[in-house]
C-alpha cells in the first residue's frame, strides 16, 4: 500500500518579510495552499515533514552556497536569525517531523530518506519555497531515489528574477520540465480532491 509524505520546504521568514530581497510575491496565497495541504495530510493521518534551511553564522557549513560564482557573499539563513525562522502563519501540526538542511536538496546531508523509509513512504508531495531552487532540487533528488513525486505548483513560490522572468513564469518553467520526466504536477484544489 502506498504512503505519501508531505514535504513542506523552507517556509521561512526570508520569503515573507516585507523588506527581504527574497520576498515571494503574493505569499499569502501560496502559504494558504501550503496550510491547506498540511491540514489535509494531518487529518488523514499522512505524515507532514517540515524542512528548514539553516547555516552556522561563520559559514563553515555553507560550502558553495554563497560563493557559487567564485565571489563570496554574506552567509544567509543563519541559525537562530529571524529570517531562518518559520513564517509565523505556517501551520505546524503536533505530529509533524522536522528536518534541517544546508543545501538546496532536502535529501543532501540530511536524515530525510531514513525518515521516509521508516514511514514506508513511496511518494513525496512537495510544496514550499523556492519553486526553482529547493523545491525543484528536492523533486529531482526524490525521483533519483525512486520516489514518486507530486509537485503542488500553486503551493510553491519564488521571488521574481527581474522584470522579464516573474514568479508565474518561473513556476510554469519548473513545472513544465518536471512534468516531462520527474514529477506529477497538480494544483492544490485538484490534489486535495484526489486525497479525499
Amino acid at each position: 500500500m502506498s504512503q505519501t509524505a508531505l514535504l513542506v520546504i523552507d517556509a521561512q521568514n526570508v520569503y515573507a518579510a516585507a523588506d527581504s530581497p527574497l520576498r515571494v510575491p503574493g505569499i499569502a496565497e501560496s502559504l494558504g495552499n501550503i496550510n491547506a495541504l498540511i491540514r489535509a495530510f494531518d487529518a488523514s493521518g499522512r505524515p507532514v515533514i517540515y524542512v528548514r534551511h539553516v547555516h552556522r553564522a561563520d559559514g563553515r557549513d555553507a560550502g558553495r552556497m554563497f560563493d557559487f560564482a567564485g565571489t563570496a557573499e554574506p552567509v544567509g539563513f543563519v541559525e537562530g536569525s529571524a529570517e531562518a525562522a518559520y513564517i509565523p502563519e505556517l501551520l505546524q501540526v503536533p505530529g509533524g517531523l522536522h528536518v534541517t538542511k544546508r543545501r538546496y536538496s532536502s535529501f543532501e546531508g540530511t536524515e530525510l530518506e531514513a525518515i521516509l523509509r521508516s514511514l514506508g513512504a513511496d511518494t513525496v508531495a512537495i510544496c514550499g519555497y523556492m519553486t526553482n531552487f529547493c523545491c525543484d532540487s528536492t523533486a529531482r533528488a526524490a525521483h533519483d531515489r525512486d520516489y514518486f513525486v507530486d509537485f503542488i505548483s500553486d503551493a510553491t513560490g519564488a521571488p521574481d528574477l527581474g522584470e522579464n522572468f516573474v514568479q508565474a513564469q518561473i513556476i510554469e518553467a519548473v513545472c513544465t520540465t518536471l512534468s516531462a520526466g520527474f514529477a506529477r504536477v497538480y494544483g492544490t484544489a485538484a490534489y486535495l480532491e484526489m486525497l479525499a
